[in-house]
């Protein structure tokens, strides 16, 4: 990856914004930046993870169900994959639009209004009497929750003193792991002994709990600085983030690490429920618990990053997801699920370095900046998580097995190349 600025105690870099076709920075603000250790960090810090855990868990609650998707509708895995793939691209078109409107809305009020719509249209999805209103409904859930998910890079990186970025932003994206880790735990245990209608009312009611903790504990901006919503701004954020040395690149990096993830877990189940397995979709959700090692890895990559820099850190996460693919190609099942925890710790520690690399690069425009790394990370998701579903059904689980590897030969060529450019120089 990009060589990262080094760690230090130098003053902590205001955000600037694009203002019509010129780029000016804004004088740096005098309230103190958030710090580890203080009741301001500790507040920030839980509010965005019941705010993560929640996204992630609707978002991802129906992972699980594909398999009773394609026997209740009469679908191919392919099709039933839509569930899913639908919310993440809508979310991903989504991104576009929230991260601008956050940078002159401001961050606290969209990620909230973002979190109760996305609960209310889950609430209303077991009502829908049809597959097609069921991926209506799915599509809305989806671009409700591109209001919190591409506000909360920005928030953090605004808020946080750079020194502790790493460590908060690893906080938040471990609250993004437990969610989908729950969110595929409770659905699936409820889907086997109740219905799916049941399982998606009960983390819609629980996603308007956290909706609730997060307006009240997460601290408004202190730093925040409005930008006029124009296409004026709008394009000229977008030629500074493209003409930067290293942000396309780690676009690209959550464009093939996110579609490798999403492929794998979207059909390890469907291999696990046929012989000789034979695995019922209770104890196929409870596998989910492999997610724990992602909010570990999350936490402690960011923090061994602050340290490090991130260029030494990134591509040997990579590789662990790279092993842990390896490891399920195997029949054996304990090698299997030993492969699940492995991919999932090192998919979740890459996700938290390149997250937290795009906020301190991205000294301007931040949240359109988020917008676009998250727009390729979800589209990554869409379009890797369906495609791994022809993968299915002609190779078998060598087929997308043989489809990640190429996504992640890619990635970790990609992260080599960044880790040999020179570290961005803010400006004076």
């Amino acid at each position: 990856m990009l060589a990262d600025i080094p760690p230090d105690n130098r003053p902590a870099i205001a955000p600037a914004e694009v203002e019509m076709n010129t780029l000016v920075a804004h004088p740096a603000p005098a309230a103190p930046l958030t710090e580890k250790g203080t009741a301001q960090f500790r507040r920030t810090n839980w509010a965005l993870f019941a705010g993560g855990f929640a996204t992630f868990a609707l978002l991802y609650c129906v992972q699980p169900m594909l398999p009773v998707f394609s026997t209740a509708f009469a679908l191919s895995a392919a099709q039933s994959s839509l569930a899913l793939s639908i919310s993440t691209m809508t979310l991903a078109v989504g991104l576009l639009l929230t991260g601008p409107l956050s940078d002159a809305l401001g961050r606290k009020p969209v990620m909230v209004a973002a979190l109760c719509a996305a609960a209310l249209c889950t609430l209303l999805t077991p009502l829908m009497p049809s597959w097609h209103a069921l991926l209506l409904m799915r599509a809305l859930i989806g671009l409700a929750l591109s209001g919190l998910v591409a506000v909360a890079m920005s928030y953090l990186s605004e808020e946080v003193d750079p020194r502790h970025l790493g460590l908060a932003m690893g906080l938040y994206i471990s609250g993004n792991s437990l969610g989908g880790m729950g969110g595929r735990l409770i659905s699936g245990v409820l889907v086997d002994f109740v219905s799916w209608q049941a399982a998606v009312a009960v983390l819609g009611g629980l996603a308007l709990l956290a909706a609730l903790v997060f307006w009240r504990l997460l601290p408004d901006s202190r730093h925040f600085r409005p930008t006029p919503l124009s296409l004026a701004n709008l394009a000229g954020g977008l030629r500074l983030h493209l003409s930067d040395r290293g942000l396309p690149w780690l676009f690209l990096e959550a464009f093939l690490v996110m579609g490798s993830f999403v492929a794998l877990f979207n059909y390890i189940g469907y291999r696990l429920l046929e012989p000789p397995y034979d695995l019922s979709m209770s104890l196929v959700g409870t596998l989910s618990v492999v997610y724990l090692s992602g909010t570990y890895s999350s936490t402690q990559a960011g923090a061994l990053a602050d340290r490090l820099g991130r260029h030494r850190v990134f591509w040997p996460a990579i590789l662990l997801m790279l092993a842990g693919l390896l490891l399920t190609l195997f029949s054996a099942l304990g090698l299997i699920l030993a492969g699940m925890l492995l991919f999932a710790f090192g998919f979740f520690a890459a996700h938290s370095l390149a997250s937290s690399w795009v906020g301190r690069r991205a000294l301007q425009a931040r949240g359109q900046a988020s917008s676009l790394y998250l727009f390729s990370y979800y589209v990554g998701s869409s379009v890797a998580g369906t495609a791994g579903g022809f993968f299915w059904q002609h190779g078998g689980w060598n087929g997308v097995g043989l489809f990640i590897a190429a996504l992640l030969a890619l990635a970790l060529g990609v992260a080599l190349h960044l880790s040999r450019l020179p570290p961005k120089q803010p400006a004076a």
